[in-house]
């Protein structure tokens, strides 16, 4: 026996086909709309892991800045403390300086010639005198440029004839006036250090 279907087969199949496209278009945005929210929350993982990592750079960064205003606070005090330290070996090394000054200016005084007044300011002194005559002054600061380990670089400043009474005589003299640079001990020392040693 043959059967025969009179129903609408391809309005059947037209209405199954659309079922399928609305399914298969169903199935699409949700498996969309899925990946969608899971690349969302990877990403709200990400920002929220950068944003802890921003978080511990932006601490140690603080720390790194509170660690460096203590250094620099640190070199501060050690170049102060330097500065302190350079003062007094500098006050140590200058402790003996006048008498070495005046016994130098002793040994360099010739005869003949008679120191009144020494003033010293700073690193510069300032010697009066007086003498018999012209030579013994050009003596005295040749010996002090030449001959001397504490003094240096002797400067005339002024030389006159006067008259000075001695009793009942009155004698000539020439009284005068000196500059001279004073050496530092440290100075002294590199002096020595630098001069060859004379053979014997």
């Amino acid at each position: 026996m043959i059967l025969i279907n009179l129903l609408p087969h391809r309005e059947a199949a037209r209405q199954r086909r659309k079922i399928a496209f609305f399914v298969s278009l169903g199935l699409s945005a949700g498996v969309g709309l899925f990946i969608s929210i899971m690349w969302f929350a990877v990403l709200e993982r990400m920002t929220a892991t950068q944003l802890d990592r921003n978080t511990y750079l932006e601490t140690q960064n603080a720390k790194l800045d509170n660690t460096i205003r203590d250094v620099a606070t640190l070199k501060e005090e050690i170049d102060a403390l330097r500065a302190r330290q350079k003062s007094v070996e500098d006050l140590q090394l200058d402790r003996n300086l006048p008498v070495h000054v005046l016994n130098e200016l002793a040994k360099q005084t010739p005869d003949g010639l008679l120191l009144t007044s020494v003033r010293q300011d700073g690193e510069r002194l300032l010697v009066s005198g007086q003498a018999q005559s012209n030579d013994r002054v050009t003596e005295f600061l040749r010996n002090t440029d030449r001959h001397s380990r504490w003094l240096a670089k002797p400067e005339l400043v002024e030389i006159k004839a006067a008259l000075v009474t001695v009793g009942r005589d009155q004698r000539r003299v020439y009284e005068f006036q000196v500059r001279l640079d004073v050496r530092r001990p440290q100075d002294s020392a590199d002096a020595d250090a630098s001069e060859p040693k004379k053979k014997s």
